[in-house]
Parts: structure tokens; C-alpha cells; sequence
């Protein structure tokens, strides 16, 4: 025996024995084999003579996209050749015997089995008897009877567990059970069911159910409030091998099996499990600018490249910003059948300290006083929502639930939000779980104008309480078109539903600025313009003396090139005119803004955000006005030839000219379309100044309907260019 110590074992050593009596269920793709044949008893050598009982020849699963069960379930578009069915709506499969089916004499039942350690009481192990009288949690019933073939139709429960079951026929006899043998083509899918009113997911609007559960085609809203841009995404639910990708990411998570038959849980989840920042997520969010070691966000043209990437490397995929994360996350929701939906807010706070308030310091004169200026509002920012009944709030607070996967904030120790009640947050409810009170601030934080006095001390003199959560977007249902939420997320500004709101949320624990800075009578505006890249453009001052006397107002413009989460970059901009006031007139002030000032310091979708600030002398009043001008790119030209037909070749070209006065270095252009036209790319090393590049690929539509193809083009001089064209395949 060795005096030398034993060294500890590692902690990946140590056993579970000890503290339970087995492994616990918290993976889909763990398989233990149920043994085909289960003896009652103690039994002499050699098989018992099972000849007289019931034999099963064939297994009919009736999975094919245009047979009866996809047909009926709404699963059809799936890629996927095993039986894809949704909870608490019966399916059929065909049972061949060796001989007729004697109802009196004859005992069967099919088996469903999910995970490792299967067990009737947690739901992992489901028998289905033919016969009413004997029924367990799911229901059935013989459906057809016809010699050798029997028809049995099968209803899962509302609540069972999402997944992937492994499916046996078990026969009983005197001796024991009989089952078939394992065979993984008669796996089958139970999905959530937004058509079913006994599933928590239930959608009562065809048309929502149709673009928030079967819709491939997505469209992205990003830019400013008054000049949205918007970008096509393939979600891509229904392709080859995303199913079992949703699976592994709840599996990575080590979400217990039990739990995966509830939406709330389901998409707490997997909004943490949607980025990497605490766990081995599916994306790693980047907004430096420098995407060398992946694909920067702007890239990406659909959630299919991603997901499998992330299947087959096992690691997160790199990168991702909100929208990005927002659409992955939309891909789930929709293929798991929770209805889903990517939402933009414009001008959305990230308030990390519950007062509601994004606070901008000026100096004594008015001029902003950027190194004590430190809270930024991001232009846009796109998170989802899914809809659910939520038995565990107060009646009314179901429907649409607030889930985001960007990281921001932890919530329970992890980067993640949500589900958070939209009716909740809209009625200032912040109280209820999950993340109230973060989501209420994205929508309704006041910007808060501070004069830093010599001392130090700060006191406020301008509030603006409609500028955060200006507009809310998503897409219309079935159509090109956007719809506008924001009345779904708070009331009118200045109603007394707002007031009341306001009062609710300050009473559980959010706090904003009392609104009592006396109003002037000089006011400042910026009008909403169009630029793109590369444009000199006048930005015009309008101001408005709303007294019967003269006024001059010291004013201090100041433009910076900020990222889209509203972090500064550098400034570009800076002038300080004096501007003369006529009583009860207005004026306009107009800055030239020269692209050679700007052009050099762009950065990825590189905004020029301008604030107004000045002093009015004879009053003393602080007056201000922001504006974010959202630079636009120039657009890929998409066109597609050839005959719009099921299985017939077709062609697609991609065409950009370079119309700037520099060339475009590793230039990386992507194209794909839902169900037409897997993902591909390719890279270009330059394209110099006044030249073009066209790309035409071939591609063989899969199956019939309307799509688009859709194509990026991104490099480190410009990001956001986008193109796509419409196609209808005829069968």
C-alpha cells in the first residue's frame, strides 16, 4: 500500500448514486431499448408458444407529406420523412395483424417512449389502449377494422412532453408482452398545438396562426421610426434538420424531459440557450465591429446556416447581434409550433437600474457634456413574441409573452427575458414574472436633459417622455406590410391611462421623473431625412419663438457616428450658431454635412445621430432636439430565370456595382430561399471603384408556393446590403 495520497477525482467523476436511484430524464436523444418481449414470469427454456396470439406484419405510420396525419396537423412542409404530429389532435396509423382483429379476446396497445429511464408517471412512457373503457393520458380509439388491418387513431394529451418519442405495438399474452422491434422510421414528433383550444398555445386567428406558426418568409424592421428599413429573412422552420436542432438546444440546456411540455418553460430556456453567455448557446453576440473569426451579423441571410452550423461543430456560432438572435429564436419558437413572431422597437432603452430614465448632461452654456454623458438608447431593438395562456398570472394577462435571447440583463442568474406579459407590461403590472420590469423600461423610459452647475450638482430642465419606445413593429400577417403594435405596449402619452400606468408601475418599484421642468416658449425640431452613404446632405434646424418678443439662442449642434445601440463613436459634426428669434416666427438653420467629414468614420450600420442643445439669453430656458439620420446603402439587384416549376432547373443572379470612390476589400456575398434554394456563398477579394460583379447560381424548387430568394453582401467598408426577388412555384 502506497503512503502516497489517492488524488481527488475531478468533479466530472464524481457519481449521481447516492442522491437518486437514477440518471435524470433531461435529454431527447437518450434511447434504452424496451425489450421485445417482457415475461410475466419465471419461464422453462425456450420461447413460449406465442402462435395463437396476435402477431404484427407491418406498421403503417401514414407520414408521407400528403397523407392524412401532415395533412391534418399542419406539419406537411417539414423536411423530415418520419410522422410529425401536434398534441391534443388525433393522428391514425395502420396496424397489420397475422390475422383479423378479435376486439373481445385480442389485447394490444402502442407505446410511445421518450428519453432514458421511461416512466408512466412522469410522462415518459405512454401505452395507448384500442378500447375506451381502458385509457390512459393519451386517448384511443380503433378507428377501422378491415380483415387483417386495423386503423387506431391516437390523441395525445395537450400538456405531454415535446419531442421525439420512439413508438412500439405491444401484444399482450398469458406469458408476457410481446412488442415489435425498435425501428427508428417509426419515430414520431409530437409538436405544441396552436390549433388545438386544449393546448396553453392555442392561436383563435387563422390568419396569425397561418404567418406566425407556417410562415418561412420574415421581414426585419431596423433603421429609425421615421425612415424604417427592412430586410427579408428566411426562418427556414420547415427545412431539412432544424426539428432535431431545436430538440438538441433544449437537450444542451439539460431541460428535464418533464418540463418540455410547458411553453413557458420551453422558451425561458431556450431564450438563454439562444446565446452563449453563460452557457454553450447557439450564438455569440459581437458589437465591436470586428468579426474576423466569423460571419459578421450583417451577413447572415436565414436561420438555416446557422443552425446547422451550430449542430455540426457543437459550438456557438459567431456572430450575432438583437436581430439575429430575435430570428434564430423566431425559427424555434415556429418549428416547435409556439407561435411566434420578431418585434423592433424603436428608440428602446436599456435601463440596467429600474428608474426609467436615460440621462444626458449639458454644461452651464446648454452644450452637451459627452464624457459625463454615459447612458445610450439603441436605435432599434428586436426581440419576439410568442403567444400562450399563462395559468400562472391573473386572468387576462395570456396572449402575446415578451421573450428576448439578446444578453443584456440575468434574470435568475442567466442571460435571458422573459416570457413577459405584453398586457402586463402595457397595464404596468411589472410585478409578475418573468422580467416586467426591464421590458416596461424598454418601452417607456423618459430622456432626461440634466445642467451640471460649476459645483457639480445637476438639476433637470428638460424631460422628453415620448422619445424612448416611439414605435413598435412587426410584420402583418400574410403580406408584405408592417403593423404597428405600440398601442399594445402602452397608451397615449399624456392620457390618463398613461398616468394611471405610470402610478401602478411606481408603486412596484419603477420610478420616473416627475415631470415638473416648466415649458418654454422657444421650441427646436429636426425634420426626418433620407441620406445615403456617401451623400453631402443639409440638415436643417426648425425653430419656433412662440412669444411676442425677440429671443437669441446660443445653440451647440453636435453630430457623432454611433452604432446602432447608440454608443458613440466618434463626432463629426460640430457647430455653434447664434440664431436670431422674431416674435410669433419661425426659422430654419441649415448644416451643410460634407461625406468626406463622415465617410472615413463610419462604422457598421453606421447612423449619424445629431443633438440640438442651446440657451435662449433673455430667458435662460434650455431647449433640445435629437435626431438619429439612418444612412442608406445601396441594394443588390436579385433576378431569378427560367420555368417556376417543382423539380425544373432555375437560375438566380446577383448583381452590385460599386458606385463609391474606394474599393471593397473580402467582400462576402450570401444567397438562399425557403424552400427553393439551400444557402451559399461566396467571396470576393476586391471590387474596385465604378465596377460590378454578377453571380448566377442554379438551384431545383422543392416543392410549390410563393417564396422569395433572398442575397446579403457584406464587407468592413459597408454592411446592410441586401437584395431579393419573389417567385411562385407551380406544382
Amino acid at each position: 500500500m502506497s503512503n502516497q495520497e489517492t488524488p481527488a477525482a475531478s468533479p466530472r467523476q464524481v457519481s449521481h448514486r447516492g442522491r437518486s436511484a437514477g440518471p435524470a430524464a433531461n435529454s431527447n436523444k437518450d434511447a434504452e431499448e424496451v425489450p421485445e418481449f417482457e415475461p410475466f414470469m419465471l419461464l422453462p427454456r425456450g420461447p413460449p408458444p406465442l402462435h395463437e396470439f396476435l402477431d404484427i406484419w407491418d406498421l403503417d405510420m401514414l407520414k408521407q407529406p400528403h397523407e392524412v396525419n401532415k395533412q391534418r396537423h399542419h406539419t406537411h412542409l417539414y423536411a423530415n420523412n418520419l410522422l410529425i404530429v401536434r398534441r391534443a389532435q388525433e393522428f391514425e396509423i395502420k396496424i397489420t395483424f397475422n390475422r383479423p382483429y378479435k376486439p373481445e379476446e385480442d389485447k394490444f396497445a402502442v407505446e410511445f417512449v421518450i428519453g432514458a429511464s421511461p416512466q408512466y408517471n412522469k410522462g415518459t412512457y405512454i401505452p395507448v389502449f384500442p378500447k375506451e373503457e381502458q385509457q390512459s393520458t393519451w386517448r384511443g380509439r380503433v378507428v377501422d377494422s378491415t380483415e387483417n388491418v386495423v386503423t387506431m387513431g391516437i390523441t395525445a394529451s395537450p400538456d405531454c412532453i415535446v419531442g421525439k418519442y420512439r413508438f412500439y405495438v405491444a401484444v399482450v399474452t398469458p406469458y408476457g408482452i410481446r412488442r415489435t422491434r425498435r425501428d427508428p422510421a417509426n419515430d414520431i414528433y409530437v409538436l405544441f398545438n396552436p390549433w388545438s383550444p386544449a393546448d396553453t398555445v392555442f392561436l383563435d386567428d387563422e390568419e396569425e396562426r397561418e404567418e406566425c406558426v407556417l410562415n418561412e418568409l420574415g421581414i426585419i424592421y431596423h433603421g429609425a421610426y421615421d425612415d424604417v428599413s427592412e430586410r427579408a429573412w428566411n426562418y427556414g422552420q420547415f427545412e431539412y434538420g432544424i426539428l432535431d436542432a431545436c430538440l438538441l438546444i433544449l437537450d444542451n440546456a439539460a431541460m428535464p424531459l418533464t418540463n418540455r411540455g410547458d411553453p413557458i418553460k420551453v422558451t425561458r430556456v431556450a431564450s438563454a440557450m439562444l446565446n452563449s453567455k453563460d452557457d454553450e448557446g447557439v450564438l455569440v453576440g459581437n458589437w465591436s465591429g470586428d468579426y474576423t473569426y466569423g460571419v459578421a451579423p450583417t451577413s447572415w441571410t436565414g436561420s438555416v446556416e446557422i443552425l446547422m452550423t451550430y449542430v455540426g461543430s457543437r459550438e456557438p456560432v459567431c456572430y450575432a447581434q438583437c436581430w439575429v438572435f430575435a430570428a434564430v429564436f423566431n425559427t424555434f419558437l415556429r418549428c416547435v409550433g409556439i407561435p411566434g413572431r420578431v418585434v423592433t422597437n424603436f428608440f428602446s432603452a436599456h435601463d440596467n437600474d429600474g428608474n426609467l430614465k436615460m440621462d444626458i448632461i449639458l454644461d452651464e452654456n446648454g452644450r452637451i457634456d459627452r464624457n459625463r454623458t454615459k447612458d445610450s438608447i439603441w436605435n432599434y431593438h428586436c426581440w419576439n413574441e410568442c403567444f400562450m395562456s399563462r395559468p400562472d398570472l391573473p386572468q387576462g394577462f395570456g396572449g402575446w409573452q415578451v421573450v428576448d435571447a439578446t444578453p443584456q440583463e440575468t434574470s435568475d442568474g442567466m442571460y435571458r427575458c422573459g416570457p413577459a406579459s405584453v398586457a402586463a407590461i402595457k397595464h404596468g403590472q411589472i410585478c409578475y414574472p418573468f422580467d416586467g420590469p426591464f421590458v416596461f423600461a424598454e418601452v417607456n423610459s423618459d430622456v432626461v436633459f440634466y445642467q451640471r452647475n460649476k459645483e457639480g450638482s445637476l438639476h433637470p430642465v428638460k424631460v422628453n417622455p415620448s422619445h424612448v419606445g416611439r414605435m413598435v413593429l412587426t410584420k402583418a400577417p400574410l403580406g408584405e406590410g408592417r403593423r404597428d403594435i405600440t398601442d399594445q405596449y402602452k397608451f397615449p402619452e399624456d392620457s390618463a391611462e398613461e398616468r394611471r400606468v405610470l402610478e401602478k408601475a411606481e408603486e412596484l418599484g419603477c420610478h420616473r421623473q416627475k415631470r415638473s421642468v416648466s415649458e418654454g416658449d422657444v421650441d427646436v425640431s429636426i425634420p426626418a431625412k433620407e441620406v445615403r452613404v456617401g451623400e453631402d446632405f443639409e440638415l436643417v434646424l426648425e425653430f419656433r419663438n412662440r412669444s411676442g418678443q425677440r429671443r437669441t439662442v446660443d445653440v451647440y449642434v453636435s453630430g457623432t457616428v454611433v452604432y446602432y445601440t447608440g454608443v458613440p463613436s466618434a463626432e463629426v459634426v460640430f457647430k455653434t450658431p447664434t440664431v436670431k428669434l422674431e416674435p410669433h416666427k419661425d426659422f430654419k438653420e441649415v448644416i451643410n454635412v460634407r461625406s468626406q467629414d463622415y465617410m472615413s468614420k463610419l462604422v457598421e450600420q453606421g447612423n449619424l445621430h445629431f443633438i440640438a442643445t442651446g440657451k435662449v439669453k433673455e430667458t435662460g430656458q434650455i431647449i433640445t432636439a435629437m435626431k438619429t439620420i439612418t444612412m442608406h446603402n445601396p441594394k443588390l439587384r436579385v433576378q431569378v430565370s427560367g420555368q417556376p416549376k417543382v423539380n425544373e432547373e432555375m437560375w438566380v443572379s446577383v448583381e452590385f456595382f460599386n458606385s463609391f470612390k474606394f474599393s471593397l476589400e473580402n467582400v462576402n456575398v450570401r444567397m438562399e430561399g425557403p424552400g427553393v434554394m439551400p444557402y451559399k456563398s461566396k467571396q470576393y477579394s476586391v471590387i474596385a471603384p465604378s465596377t460590378s460583379i454578377t453571380w448566377t447560381e442554379t438551384f431545383t424548387p422543392r416543392r410549390a408556393g410563393y417564396t422569395k430568394v433572398m442575397a446579403s453582401l457584406d464587407c468592413a467598408a459597408i454592411r446592410q446590403v441586401y437584395g431579393e426577388a419573389d417567385v411562385n412555384i407551380v406544382p
